[in-house]
């Protein structure tokens, strides 16, 4: 629907005139320290957020993640979610950003969790991945209360759990609950770190799987009377490095990932233990165990079974030379490409805005690494969902982690020109 340009203006002037609050908020949304794992005051975020949308004028709920493993007296995965109904029938725009963090590491030069604002930068962990998202959804649908909008359809903002461990608990527990669903949700804007002129439609595919090479034991002073199930894995691996990596650095793929070489297909080891790692007391064994997790990131034209075939014949190459090699390959984690379908009203409303306030056209980006995104796909059924928030993408889960006011601002200018455009408004 087309909004006067007197009305656009005028929450312009509303998002200037709530800009320090909003990034007092911010700050004070990164003074809690919501650090995922293990899932810490989550409550307390999300009362937070809560307490400010409900003065905002929208029905809030606390949403507590019963029948998850999560969620449990200690750590409990507390949701908030904000309702806002408009004055005639429309769409219904749903924002949501993730309470949590990851843990802070080292390599901070000041507390990770103070909260400042300095030399024009919101500082500490979480400032952009994606606190100050949240703070600018927050604070765009305040700026239209405050210009006196009235909007049709609904507009919702939701703070959920646990995205950094894969949102079971959060974005995919509401999906399930229908609370984001086909038929009731029209848009998701998830305000996630790729700057104020970036809108992000999608990521690729995710396969995450263990491998388990099996030897056989014997006295570590007689290890030739045993099978090392270390030595196997180091042969799966040197083939990996001489002959996969190669392979898939050549691959890339149409979606405009971001950074350049995330367009890649990739792989990566998390993770090798075997034999009696982590085991206080050694004794001489040959290692009859050795499991390595690996991160696939196979792209949309790729597709799961040949990247999982592909895996499959490797190993297989392996045990042509050394015919005692046995092994388990088992998936841990699949996540399918996801992808806004081109054409979408969302991401124009969006470029639109961007292209307003920012007076360039909107740089449309696929994520490196998967988002929530997955979830209101998959279990939701939406496909009108997006990534659009301020702050530096690589700068998440760095130290001196931070995310610059002007971005900020930007960001929350165009997101409430969006929440304008796309639920329709008049002036109150």
């Amino acid at each position: 629907m087309s909004v006067p340009l007197a009305l656009r203006e005028r929450v312009l002037a509303a998002v200037d005139d709530v800009a320090d609050e909003m990034l007092d908020f911010a700050a004070a949304l990164v003074r809690i320290p919501t650090v995922n794992p293990p899932g810490d005051a989550y409550p307390d975020a999300a009362r937070a957020i809560g307490d400010r949308l409900a003065r905002g004028g929208f029905a809030v709920s606390l949403l507590e993640a019963e029948g998850r493993p999560e969620h449990t007296p200690a750590h409990p995965r507390t949701n908030v979610l904000g309702v806002l109904e408009g004055h005639a029938p429309g769409p219904c725009l749903h924002l949501n950003g993730h309470l949590d963090v990851v843990p802070p590491g080292a390599g901070w030069t000041g507390d990770p969790f103070a909260g400042v604002v300095r030399d024009g930068r919101l500082h500490g962990r979480g400032a952009s991945d994606m606190k100050a998202g949240i703070a600018a959804a927050v604070y765009a649908a305040e700026a239209l209360r405050r210009a006196g909008v009235r909007l049709r359809g609904r507009l919702e903002i939701s703070g959920t759990v646990d995205e950094e461990s894969g949102g079971l608990a959060g974005v995919a527990w509401l999906c399930e609950r229908g609370l984001i669903a086909r038929g009731r949700t029209d848009y998701v804007i998830i305000p996630e770190p790729f700057g104020a002129s970036r809108v992000c439609v999608g990521h690729r595919g995710v396969w995450w799987f263990e491998l388990t090479t099996l030897g056989r034991t014997a006295h570590g002073s007689m290890p030739y009377l045993g099978t090392s199930a270390i030595d196997q894995m180091a042969a799966v691996l040197e083939t990996v490095r001489l002959e996969l990596l190669p392979a898939l650095a050549g691959r890339t793929t149409r979606m405009p990932v971001v950074p350049e070489g995330s367009r890649r297909a990739t792989l990566n080891v998390n993770a090798v233990a075997g034999g009696q790692a982590g085991e206080p007391v050694q004794t001489p064994c040959v290692a009859d165990r050795c499991t390595a997790i690996f991160d696939r990131r196979y792209l949309p034209e790729e597709g799961l079974e040949p990247a999982r075939a592909e895996m499959q014949a490797l190993v297989e190459r392996v045990r042509s030379r050394l015919p005692e090699l046995r092994y388990e390959l088992v998936d841990r984690m699949i996540v399918p490409p996801v992808e806004t379908p081109a054409g979408s009203p969302l991401v124009a409303e969006l470029a639109r805005a961007i292209r307003e306030v920012l007076g360039r056209e909107a740089e449309l980006v696929a994520s490196p690494g998967s988002y929530d995104h997955k979830h209101v796909a998959r279990i939701a059924g939406v496909e009108q969902c997006v990534a659009y928030g301020p702050g530096r993408l690589e700068l998440a889960h760095q130290p001196d982690e931070f995310c610059d006011v002007a971005d900020i601002e930007a960001s929350t200018r165009v997101l409430a020109l969006a929440m304008l455009g796309l639920c329709g408004a008049s002036a109150g």
